[in-house]
């Protein structure tokens, strides 16, 4: 059980975990006993460790209700311009937490639940994470939604309540295996079920031509489910929705086709209808063209335009009278975001309401459409770039291919008065992809059908300008944009960094949780010798914490004078966890050969999930736990060198790792890594950063300063100049004894003596078709490697460079990012303003029907 806090413990956390006043925790007791008791049903005799955190959950909740509704009530009174957040993923992570740290109730929980005999830190353990994403786009959007509320936006998140999230990754004799992620077996008490606004969506059927318009007819229907989770701003009493649809088959579900007897079989069918929400699909910058995923990609666009279009008809004088029909003010009440393509449906969407429902001209529909959307980009990868076939298309939505084909006719009639006789320009931005099998470019619907565009970093914005995107923006400069990536310093250091934040807060107040950019303010203690001490310290316990957890969970015995050198997100050859292996065993060779130097001690951890189907990605995972237990099994080696692989990474276990990191690796090719925003979390927790100036590790090293960065590797413009002269593997092979011993010792089984032939593949890759250059980078990153372990050995020098970068972090909180979308393509203003909220209303909630 937790400690009682002593007075300098209490004076300290005071500051940045809000007052545990006396009647506050009074209260949170009284209603904790009620929960457990009305709730769940239970007393202290037979409760269980999952009852006591349901019973906190609903605790923390209570305090939610009331601003929630005083806060769509506000939004229904002043009717402001609504920004909707489109995205199929939405990786949120635990909210207990989270929501404590923005209602300023951590301490009173802390000191209630201790009073009451309960550990907080046991009963957040239970909650289980809201995996509804694969990696850096789904924690985007949570991140994005932190801030929207944070910076009070009238904002909602739209996607979809997968019942089964990103699996769970268990290592099996040094292989991934992947298990279902039942994560609402138990029950979800964040969420609130809506039946009230169900929607129907429709799938296949035919269309009909008249005079009056177009018909979409015969088509099956499925209805949408929303589940409402409240989303609390920092401190401002605002609180906004993230709204999930789950798919409900319809009462009449393939029973009308009364087929005498069938009723059993009929009712059975339902399933298939439900399956649309079952399964997050569990790729990261890959596309797979399989129906299931059109279908979700539509269920959410079809039932969000529904909710978008109902709210702007709506009065706001309380009647349920249709007030709004005049749609041309659509776009000055209404932005939609596109988090990639993935509901990139929404455009031919909103043109069907528009014609076919609303019965608009084409030219004013198109005008709104294109005022209303905004699409943002995160791969140029080409596999990962949405491709969806004709054929399939045809059959599962003939109304929107029509629509498509209508749009790529204009925009084709466009171009081609503006570049008359270029017909390999008119090949090339259609978007419709002609060739084998005809496929709808979704990234080319997007652009044509939004008036803004935007990149995720400045580098990555350039080379869509400069490559993938090039015709577009030579047509249409205008709707070119970049908006660096950012992270919510709520979670990623208040919430999972309470001591690094305790310290910053001593020295500079606690307005930098709101602001972050006043981070700047450390560059004068960079000197102060207190300031100093009290960086490391903090790193220190953050590595013992983590240190006591792996030992609990791995059985290895980690050294935690040892740098911490992590690499942790999804298992991807661009990303090069491969090049990272490389450095390990040349380290450990060295090691070998000079057993009494005195070497710089190392605990290397990777982690992360491989998509299921990517045969290499496994391998890699393979290779990293087969190297482990090499190394961590060499009594020469000892506790200078381990490597543990991270089993299983997802948010709650990054807000463990990140807080004890000192090195942060990321290595992928320049050029490949959009943004990545794992780096800006390792950057703001004091890690310093070895890596390739890719990304916003560019602006990092910017915002930092070179000289506190390792950087390292080919720039873009090397992989350019070597992609037109050609990658030659074996020149490196050849020439670099370190690298060619490596690689014979993966080849030639060493680190699998009882399967010798283990990574034929890998090998194989490296050698002689990688497109991520791995050996091009080796030996510089070999060399950048060395001044890391030199800098680690002098303690003072590498926190005064930790400061730095801590100091520099500012420009990368999402309330920047959200504060320039706002401003730069939705057109609102952001508000630092705290909602209005009586005492009355925050408990009890009150009044006002149609406010959802």
């Amino acid at each position: 059980m937790s400690k009682p806090l002593s007075d300098h413990d209490r004076k300290k956390q005071i500051s940045v975990k809000g007052l545990a006043g006396v009647e506050n925790v009074a209260d949170l007791k009284k209603n904790y006993n009620r929960h457990l008791h009305f709730t769940l049903v239970k007393d202290r005799n037979v409760s269980t460790k999952r009852d006591y955190y349901f019973a906190l959950a609903h605790t923390v909740r209570d305090h939610l209700v009331g601003r929630w509704i005083r806060t769509q009530q506000s939004y229904y009174e002043k009717d402001p311009k609504r920004v909707y957040y489109l995205s199929l993923e939405f990786y949120m992570g635990r909210t207990l937490q989270n929501t404590m740290v923005n209602l300023a109730l951590e301490n009173a929980c802390d000191e209630a639940m201790y009073q009451l005999g309960l550990d907080m830190e046991e009963l957040q353990e239970m909650e289980e994470d809201a995996g509804l994403g694969n990696g850096g786009l789904g924690r985007l959007a949570a991140c994005f939604l932190d801030s929207m509320a944070s910076l009070g936006l009238a904002a909602y998140g739209y996607g979809i309540r997968y019942e089964f999230g990103i699996f769970n990754q268990k290592i099996s004799s040094g292989w991934q295996v992947e298990e279902a992620d039942d994560w609402l077996r138990y029950g979800n008490p964040w969420e609130k079920a809506r039946p009230e606004y169900m929607r129907p969506v429709h799938f296949y059927g035919r269309t009909e031509h008249h005079p009056d318009g177009v018909k979409w007819v015969d088509t099956q229907v499925v209805l949408a489910l929303p589940y409402d989770t409240p989303v609390p701003g920092y401190r401002n009493n605002i609180v906004n929705t993230m709204r999930l649809w789950s798919a409900k088959a319809p009462c009449e579900f393939n029973l009308k086709d009364f087929n005498v007897g069938g009723y059993i079989q009929a009712v059975l069918d339902r399933n298939l209808a439900e399956n649309i929400s079952r399964v997050l699909y569990p790729n990261d910058n890959f596309f797979e063209g399989k129906e299931l995923r059109l279908k979700q990609e539509y269920f959410v666009v079809a039932a969000t335009l529904q909710d978008i279009i109902r709210r702007f008809k709506a009065s706001k004088f309380g009647s349920r009278d249709i007030v709004r029909t005049d749609f041309s003010t659509l776009p000055d009440k209404v932005a939609i975001q596109l988090n990639d393509t993935h509901p990139a449906l929404a455009i031919p969407e909103l043109m069907r309401v528009l014609i076919d429902e609303e019965k608009l001209p084409w030219d004013k529909a198109w005008d709104i459409c294109i005022k209303t959307c905004a699409y943002t980009n995160h791969t140029v990868l080409p596999e990962a770039l949405e491709r969806w076939p004709i054929d399939l298309f045809q059959t599962l939505l003939p109304r929107h291919l029509e629509i498509i084909y209508e749009i790529n006719r204009r925009h084709l009639e466009r171009v081609s008065s503006r570049y008359p006789g270029d017909m390999d320009r008119l090949c090339r931005m259609s978007l419709i992809e002609e060739g084998g099998q005809k496929r709808v470019n979704m990234a080319h619907l997007c652009i044509v059908g939004s008036h803004a565009v935007n990149g995720v970093a400045r580098i990555h914005s350039d080379i869509l300008k400069a490559t993938v995107f090039k015709d577009f923006y030579e047509m249409d400069p205008h709707k070119f944009q970049n908006k660096t990536n950012g992270i919510t310093p709520r979670r990623w250091l208040v919430m999972c960094n309470p001591g690094l934040a305790e310290v910053i807060a001593e020295r500079i107040g606690e307005d930098f949780i709101r602001d972050l950019d006043q981070l700047k303010k450390l560059c004068d203690f960079v000197n102060d010798e207190a300031f100093i001490r009290d960086i490391a310290k903090v790193k220190q316990e953050n590595k013992m914490k983590f240190a006591v957890h792996l030992e609990e969970h791995y059985k290895v015995k980690i050294n935690p004078n040892s740098m911490f050198d992590i690499q942790v997100k999804r298992i991807h050859e661009y990303k090069r966890q491969l090049l990272n292996c490389l450095h390990i065993i040349t380290f450990y060779n060295r090691i070998k050969k000079e057993p009494n130097k005195q070497w710089t001690p190392r605990t290397i951890m990777i982690g992360g999930k491989a998509a299921p189907g990517y045969h290499t990605a496994k391998m890699i995972i393979r290779l990293i736990t087969a190297i482990g237990e090499v190394v961590n099994n060499d009594p020469v080696v000892g506790d200078r060198l381990k490597v543990i692989f991270l089993e299983n990474y997802r948010v709650t276990l990054a807000e463990k790792a990140i807080p004890a990191a000192d090195l942060s690796e990321q290595i992928s090719t320049a050029g490949t890594e959009a943004s990545g925003t794992g780096n800006m979390k390792f950057m703001l927790n004091g890690a310093l950063t070895i890596g390739t100036m890719d990304g916003a590790n560019v602006e990092m090293a910017e915002e930092a300063g070179e000289d506190n960065f390792f950087i390292f590797g080919m720039r873009v413009e090397d992989v350019d100049a070597m992609d037109a002269k050609g990658y030659n593997a074996s020149e490196y092979y050849n020439h670099m004894p370190e690298l060619k011993q490596a690689i014979d010792q993966i080849a030639g089984g060493f680190f699998s003596p009882k399967q010798p032939d283990l990574f034929k593949d890998i090998v194989n890759m490296l050698m002689h078709h990688d497109r991520f250059k791995v050996f091009a980078d080796y030996q510089d990153y070999i060399k950048c490697q060395e001044k890391v372990s030199a800098l680690y050995k002098k303690p003072k020098e590498w926190t005064k460079k930790v400061i730095l970068n801590i100091a520099g972090s500012g420009k990368f909180s999402s309330d920047r990012t959200i504060s320039q979308y706002a401003r730069e393509i939705w057109g609102v203003e952001p508000t630092l303003e705290k909602l209005i909220v009586s005492n009355v209303c925050k408990m009890v909630g009150v009044g006002g029907h149609g406010c959802f």
